[in-house]
C-alpha cells in the first residue's frame, strides 16, 4: 500500500501544475469512496478487500488532517473544525468496521467522501 501513496505523492506533485489542489483532493476522495463502494456492493467476493480499502481511506484522511492543521492553511477556523470533526468520525468508524467487518458500515464513509468531494468541486 505504501507504493500507492508514493504514487499519490508523485501524482500530486505533477498534478499541481495541471489540476487544482481542491480538484486533486476531490478526485482522491472519490477514488476512496469508489473502492469502499466496490467492497460493499460485492461483499461476498470482495469483503476480504475491506482492510485495504479502509487503509487507503484512512491514509487519505490523515493527509487531509495534516493539511487542515498546517500553519499556512488559509481556510477559516470553522471549516477546519468541521473537517477535523469529520476526520474523527472517519477514524472511529474505520476502527469499528475493522473490529467487526460489515458492509453496511461502509455507507457513512462512502457518503462523507462523496459529499466532501462534491463540496470541493463547488457542487
Amino acid at each position: 500500500m505504501q507504493n500507492g501513496f508514493n504514487a499519490y505523492a508523485a501524482a500530486a506533485k505533477t498534478a499541481q501544475s495541471v489540476v487544482s489542489p481542491r480538484e486533486l483532493e476531490a478526485s482522491l476522495l472519490i477514488k476512496a469512496a469508489t473502492r469502499l463502494q466496490a467492497v460493499a456492493d460485492d461483499w461476498e467476493a470482495r469483503g476480504r478487500d475491506v482492510d485495504e480499502a479502509l487503509t487507503y481511506n484512512r491514509r487519505l484522511w490523515t493527509l487531509l488532517v495534516s493539511a487542515m492543521i498546517a500553519e499556512d492553511n488559509p481556510l477559516p477556523v470553522g471549516i477546519k473544525t468541521n473537517i477535523l470533526g469529520l476526520a474523527n468520525f472517519i477514524f472511529n468508524q474505520t476502527f469499528k468496521i475493522s473490529a467487526d467487518p460489515q458492509p453496511q458500515g461502509l455507507g457513512a464513509l462512502i457518503s462523507i467522501n462523496r459529499e466532501i468531494a462534491a463540496g470541493l468541486r463547488g457542487r
